[in-house]
């Protein structure tokens, strides 16, 4: 028998690549023979040799089995069913495509085909893990009757203790400014704009000497980047709102590391990784409560209603200020960090996949 592993791209760092990694020593500490393969590319930065082209792939065996990590629209996904042995998914969870309506008909598209995709396999694999509570209910929802269990990400959190960039560090300490924070690709379902609201209306209510920071990249989002751009120019806020862009490692803990508070407006998460990220750092977070947000905040966080900029406002004002509050939020933010520790990670990791290997073929 042999574990072979498929995804669209392999890139370097990120939540879907990290799992894949931790899939793959997991099958090899078990003694079993895998390989990980890209139906698009790999990214540079990833050692040589660590994934094929799927092309390469050898022939799948009926005692093989056959890992589909599934996050967008790939060709390969009708091709599936095609290969022998047993076919597992692993969903990573798919946008919906009406977020990019105004801003990027292309993606809207892209996630349309994904969602169609997603449809197509729900009779034609044998066993899915989710990485959400949230996530396992789209399957059940997308029709998905096999067995399937919720394994979360497997997060190396021994990466965050590295180095953060001593020039940031310092830029963002002078001045005693309180640092307001987010971390997530600038994409209309991570609703930035409702951060920026919250944020002026905080400034102007409670506190002129803060600031916001937007991390992530915008790639294909240029329209709705320029769009809340043009809100912060007419709010009269533009140099108090930093666009870092896509920044090195470094930077990003730098930026974690001078945060005060992390505030999440985004209305549509499979996971949410940065919830988890700001508790690592000990930094207080307000979230609005959708999708799998509350399933990964579990009470490490103040979870929001509305998102009403006077609630919002009020809510960073509150943590900020409510020491009793904080170290209460402290508290379950050390339990949640427990339950999404690497060995227990790993731990859930390891039964799905010898849960896998036991299942019988439908």
């Amino acid at each position: 028998m042999r574990v072979f592993q498929v995804l669209p791209v392999l890139a370097y760092g990120d939540a879907i690549g990290n799992d894949t990694l931790a899939i793959q020593d997991v099958v090899r500490g078990m003694g079993i023979e895998t390989g990980i393969y890209y139906t698009d590319h790999m990214d540079g930065r990833m050692p040589e040799g660590t994934a094929s082209p799927v092309s390469r792939m050898t022939e799948v065996n009926d005692d093989d089995i056959l890992i589909y990590h599934e996050c967008t629209a790939d060709p390969f996904i009708y091709q599936l069913p095609g290969y022998k042995g047993k076919k597992v998914m692993v969903y990573h969870n798919i946008t919906p495509s009406e977020f990019f309506h105004l801003y990027n008909p292309e993606t809207e598209k892209i996630q349309k085909k994904a969602r169609e995709g997603l449809r197509f396999l729900a009779d034609k694999v044998d066993y899915c893990i989710a990485d959400s509570a949230y996530n396992r209910q789209e399957l059940l929802d997308a029709g998905y009757r096999c067995p399937i269990d919720v394994c979360p990400i497997v997060i190396p959190f021994g990466d965050y203790d590295q180095a953060p960039d001593r020039f940031v560090i310092n830029q963002m300490r002078r001045g005693k400014v309180t640092n307001l924070l987010f971390v997530g690709r600038i994409s209309p379902n991570k609703k930035q704009e409702d951060i920026i609201r919250g944020f002026y209306d905080y400034q102007r209510r409670y506190n002129p000497r803060s600031r916001l920071v937007l991390i992530g990249s915008d790639r294909g989002m240029g329209a709705y980047s320029a769009a809340l751009k043009n809100h912060i120019r007419q709010l009269g806020i533009e140099k108090k709102v930093l666009f870092p862009g896509h920044i090195s490692f470094s930077k990003i803990l730098a930026y974690y590391r001078t945060a005060d508070i992390f505030v999440c407006m985004s209305e549509h998460e499979g996971f949410c990784v940065p919830l988890l990220e700001a508790m690592h750092f000990g930094i207080p977070i307000a979230a609005y409560r959708s999708t799998a947000i509350p399933d990964t905040l579990g009470g490490g966080g103040l979870l929001l209603e509305s998102k009403k900029p006077e609630y919002v406002s009020a809510a960073i004002h509150r943590i900020l200020t409510d020491q009793p509050l904080r170290n209460h939020l402290a508290g379950e933010q050390k339990r949640v960090l427990s339950r999404f520790s690497h060995e227990e990670t790993i731990g859930t990791m390891a039964a799905c996949v010898k849960r896998a290997v036991a299942i019988s073929r439908t």
